[in-house]
């Protein structure tokens, strides 16, 4: 009997698991989470979840009695701690050994954490498990603290957000001129570092972090020589794929493990997917990592496929969404194109109601909706097809996306 193994308790791992069912395997399945919980996802964390709008119905991607009732055996609280490729085997932290006849690993990431002085103190925190949304909302949730937030990224402003709409004094640390400047260029990140700053953030930016002061917990972030003081910091600098178990194992590991358009490593029988794989392209041809959401999902469907030796390729255009206050967006589009491409906006930016397409040669190989209702399957159309479309076109409200495309 076949036996298919996930390693992961993520979004990629959860979602594999169901679409290997959905395609017809009825063989064995184990899902190995790491963490003590079902599957979960981690958008509402930084979101709904955090802001107590939303419970863990919401994070969780299906009750733990769902994958029972469908012959997957879930182990949670249970990490993986070798690999063996040439055994096709896996062994667990309690000394389990599991063989497969095909594995998927959908480890996900870590976030990173700034070496200063002070980062190990009491009230020095991370945004990346359940536990830590929970430990966040309670800290925050009755309102009256000092949270400083280090890193002007897209998890850092959104608590930055949830914790103003609590109540809180905030201020965002960002080494950077404009917040999200890595992401969406200057220009459209200041729309984000506007916002904030209309809602009360101390915003700092090209700013130097010398420690996080403290005696026996952080009391404060010293920055270019003036204390900000501090009962929470948190710190949102990134994160790092989660690769030790691949590595140990001999795979192919740059900026994750590498993987084929089909999410097939440098090992017979052994997938990545999710935050930790760094999967070949076929459209723009070159490796593309993305830690979001969409990708996690659509690469769990794909990866489920490929398993099976089904043809797959995952060529999806990376997607991401953010809600800070009053502001909703969605992005489409690949990252490594956006860097020296051109902003071509439709609608009002100062009212923050538009739409920012950018263009590399006349082609849309990103775009960005601001409260612009739902136009991101129109946005991914333009992305799509590759062709060449006129700027005033572009930027007029008055004319329909869908009468871009020829």
């Amino acid at each position: 009997m076949a036996h298919m193994v996930i390693v992961g308790g993520g979004v990629a791992g959860g979602t594999a698991a169901k679409a290997l069912r959905d395609e017809g395997f009825d063989d064995r399945i184990t899902l190995v989470a790491g963490e003590p919980h079902p599957p979960y996802q981690r958008p509402p964390l930084s979101k709904g979840y955090l802001a107590g709008s939303e419970g863990t119905d919401a994070v969780y991607l299906r009750p733990a009695d769902w994958y029972a009732d469908r012959g997957i055996r879930l182990l949670t609280g249970l990490s993986a701690t070798s690999i063996d490729p040439s055994a096709h085997a896996i062994e667990l932290e309690d000394g389990t050994r599991l063989d497969y006849d095909a594995v998927l690993l959908a480890t996900g990431a870590t976030p990173r954490m700034i070496p200063l002085e002070g980062h190990d103190l009491p009230g020095v925190v991370t945004l990346r498990r359940l536990e830590d949304s929970d430990d966040l909302a309670d800290r925050l949730r009755d309102g009256g603290r000092r949270l400083v937030v280090i890193g002007g990224g897209w998890i850092g402003m959104e608590v930055a957000a949830t914790a103003r709409g609590f109540g809180n004094e905030v201020a965002i640390i960002e080494r950077d001129a404009v917040p999200l400047a890595a992401a969406l260029g200057p220009e459209m990140g200041e729309v984000f570092g506007a916002l904030h700053r209309e809602h009360g953030v101390d915003l700092r930016t090209s700013a130097g972090i010398e420690r996080i002061v403290g005696d026996h917990a952080a009391e404060g972030v010293l920055v270019d020589g003036e204390l900000l003081p501090a009962d929470l910091v948190l710190v949102g600098v990134g994160a790092a794929p989660n690769t030790a178990l691949a590595e140990a194992a001999g795979l192919d590991i740059l900026n994750g493990v590498l993987t084929d358009s089909a999410l097939r490593t440098s090992a017979p029988d052994v997938f990545a997917a999710g935050d930790v794989a760094n999967p070949y392209h076929p459209v723009i041809q070159r490796h593309l990592r993305s830690e979001h959401w969409a990708n996690a999902l659509k690469s769990g469907k794909v990866v489920a496929r490929s398993m099976l030796g089904q043809p797959a390729s995952f060529d999806e255009i990376p997607y991401f969404y953010t809600d800070q206050y009053d502001l909703s967006m969605e992005l489409s589009g690949y990252a490594p194109l956006m860097a020296d491409a051109e902003i071509v906006v439709r609608g009002d930016v100062a009212t923050r109601e538009f739409i920012a397409f950018w263009t590399d040669d006349g082609r849309v190989v990103a775009g960005m909706n601001v409260n612009a209702g739902n136009v991101n399957k129109k946005v991914q159309a333009l992305i799509r097809s590759g062709e060449r479309i006129d700027r005033d076109r572009l930027r007029d409200p008055g004319t329909p996306l869908e009468s871009l495309l020829s």
